[in-house]
C-alpha cells in the first residue's frame, strides 16, 4: 500500500496508512518517520516567542518536539486518540512533554502510574485536573471504569473542550498490573466520552512487550533515541562552573564521558558523576600546580580517581557529602571504599561465612574442593592439578556460576560450629543476592538446582573474612 503524507499544523510526517480489520475493528500500529527540524520552529496557533524559548531549553530534542507538535496540531483541533512514548530511561521523554503542555499551557493531567496503585486514584487524579476536585468527589468509593467515562461525559458536556485535553501517563508499564480492561479503554478513549482528548504513555518499554493479549486499538508509536555522545557534551556543558571558563567545563565533560560514556549512557546518572567529580578536576588549579590549559595534566590528576569511581556507577553506595568526606579522609588511597570494600559492613555471622564460601566456589575449581575441604588430605601442590590449558588465573578470568549444594558443602566445611540446614540458612542466601553480593544465574528451569555467582571483590572478602577470625587466602587456589 502506498505511503500519505499527513500535514498537520507545522510539518509533514510520513505514516503508513491505517489498516482496519472487519472483524476485529483493532488499528494495526501507525509508526512514525521523525523529520529534521528547520533553523526556526514555527507551529500556526503558538506564539514564536514560546517555541523558540521552548526549544532552548531542549537541547538536542529540537527533531522530537517538532514531531510531537505536528501530531499534535492546533489546540483546537482534534489529535491522534492515543500516542505511545518510548525510549531508554534519561531520553528526556517526560521532559518534553510536559515543557511541551506547561510553556504552551495546554489542559492535561499528569499521572505517575508508580503512585496510583489502583485505577480509582488514576480516574481521580484525571477528573481533578480537567473538572476540579468536585467532580473528582463524585466518583465512588472504589470506582469502575464506567463510573469514569459515566461521569467524564457528564462533565465535558457541561463543560465542552476548547482545546484538545491530555492525559499523560507516565511509566505507564506498570499499567500491565492493573484491570486488564483499563489500558485498551484509555487508549480509545476519546471515543468513548467523545470529547477531544488525547491519552499519552511514556514508557521505557516497547510496545510489543506492552500489548495486552486481548487486543486493543493500537497507539501511534513514537520512539525517543539515546543520546549520543557529541549531545551529550552539549547538555552537560551547560552545567560549567561560574568560576571557571565554559572551555575547561566543557573539556572536562569530554575526559568524563571518555571513561563512563561505554558503561552509562544515563544523562542523570553521568550528570551526578560530573557534579561529584569536578571539584577533585580544579585540584591543580586551586593549589596553583596548573592553568585551564594543561589539560594532560589535570586529566593524569583525575583519572585514578574516575577509575575508582567507575565501581560506583548507578549503585549510590554513599551520599554525594559521605562520597567527598571520604576522599577528603583518603587521599592516599588507592582502593575505593564503597560497597566492595567496607570492612565494617554490617551482615549476619553465618551470611558472612555464606559470601566467603560463595567466593571460594567461584574462583576455585570445583575437583579442589576435596583438597581444600576434607582434613584428611595433606597440603595441596598445585603442580599436581595445574594443566596445559591452566595459564591464566582464575581471578582474571573473573567469577563462575556453582550450584546451590557445593555452596553449601564449602560452608559447613569453613564455618566453625555445626550448623543444621534451617530456612534461615536458605532466606540468608535470598538475602544476599537481593543486597547484589550474590547473583543467581541459570535457574529458567524449576527442576534444575539454582546456580550464583559471586559479586564482591577479593578486598570484600579478605575484610570479611578477618571478621569472623578466617584465612580466605589459604584457601584460594590462585594465591597457593
Amino acid at each position: 500500500m502506498s505511503q500519505c503524507f499527513v500535514q498537520r499544523g507545522c510539518g509533514s510526517l510520513s505514516v503508513t496508512p491505517m489498516m482496519f480489520s472487519s472483524s476485529s475493528l483493532l488499528i494495526q500500529p501507525l509508526c512514525i518517520r521523525i523529520i529534521q527540524p528547520s533553523n526556526l520552529i514555527k507551529c500556526p496557533g503558538y506564539a514564536e516567542d514560546t517555541l523558540r524559548s521552548l526549544a532552548d531549553r531542549l537541547p538536542c530534542r529540537e527533531t522530537q518536539l517538532l514531531s510531537l507538535l505536528s501530531l499534535m496540531g492546533q489546540p483546537d483541533q482534534y489529535s491522534y486518540p492515543s500516542i505511545f512514548i518510548y525510549g531508554h530511561r534519561s531520553t528526556g521523554k517526560s521532559h518534553v512533554v510536559l515543557s511541551i503542555m506547561k510553556d504552551l499551557e495546554l489542559p492535561h493531567a499528569s499521572v505517575d502510574c508508580v503512585e496510583c496503585v489502583s485505577s480509582g486514584l488514576l480516574f481521580n487524579q484525571v477528573l481533578s485536573a480537567f473538572f476540579g476536585a468536585d467532580a473528582a468527589a463524585l466518583l465512588p468509593r472504589c470506582p469502575s471504569l464506567s463510573d469514569f467515562v459515566r461521569l467524564y461525559k457528564q462533565m465535558s458536556s457541561n463543560s465542552p473542550a476548547t482545546q484538545t485535553r491530555y492525559i499523560i501517563l507516565d511509566r505507564a508499564e506498570r499499567m500491565r498490573d492493573m484491570d486488564f480492561s483499563l489500558l485498551p479503554a484509555l487508549l480509545r478513549l476519546q471515543e468513548l466520552v467523545n470529547d477531544n482528548v488525547t491519552v499519552i504513555l511514556l514508557s521505557e518499554i516497547v510496545w510489543e512487550k506492552f500489548r495486552p493479549n486481548t487486543g486493543c486499538f493500537e497507539p501511534l508509536l513514537f520512539n525517543f533515541p539515546d543520546y549520543s555522545k557529541a549531545e551529550l557534551v552539549q547538555i552537560l556543558s551547560r552545567d560549567h562552573h561560574p568560576s571557571y571558563t565554559p572551555e575547561l567545563y566543557a573539556s572536562y565533560i569530554n575526559i568524563l564521558l571518555g571513561v563512563f560514556f561505554s558503561v552509562c549512557r544515563d544523562l542523570r546518572e553521568l550528570r551526578h558523576l560530573a557534579a561529584l567529580n569536578f571539584s577533585k578536576f580544579c585540584e591543580p588549579l586551586e593549589k596553583g600546580e596548573a592553568k585551564e590549559s594543561d589539560i594532560h595534566k589535570l586529566w593524569k590528576n583525575i583519572e585514578p580517581h574516575l577509575q575508582r569511581a567507575m565501581q560506583t556507577v548507578y549503585l549510590r553506595e554513599v551520599s554525594s557529602m559521605q562520597w567527598e568526606q571520604q576522599q577528603m579522609d583518603e587521599k592516599e588511597a588507592t582502593t575505593l571504599r564503597g560497597l566492595s570494600a567496607h570492612a565494617h559492613i554490617e551482615l549476619p555471622y553465618y551470611s558472612k561465612f555464606l559470601l566467603i564460601a560463595a567466593y571460594l566456589a567461584s574462583f576455585n575449581p570445583a575437583r579442589t574442593d576435596r583438597r581444600f575441604f576434607l582434613k584428611s588430605h595433606g597440603k595441596i601442590r598445585k603442580t599436581n592439578f595445574l594443566k596445559k590449558h591452566e595459564k591464566t588465573s582464575n581471578h582474571l578470568l573473573g567469577p563462575k556460576p556453582f550450584p546451590l549444594d557445593r555452596l553449601l558443602a564449602i560452608f559447613y566445611s569453613v564455618v566453625d560450629s555445626r550448623v543444621a540446614p534451617t530456612a534461615s540458612i536458605f532466606s540468608q542466601i535470598s538475602s544476599l543476592v537481593t543486597l547484589q553480593l550474590l547473583s543467581q544465574v541459570g535457574h529458567d528451569d524449576q527442576l534444575d538446582s539454582p546456580k550464583y555467582k559471586c559479586a564482591v571483590s577479593l578486598d570484600f572478602i579478605l575484610a570479611i573474612s578477618r571478621t569472623v577470625g578466617f584465612d580466605a587466602g589459604k584457601y584460594l587456589y590462585d594465591f597457593l
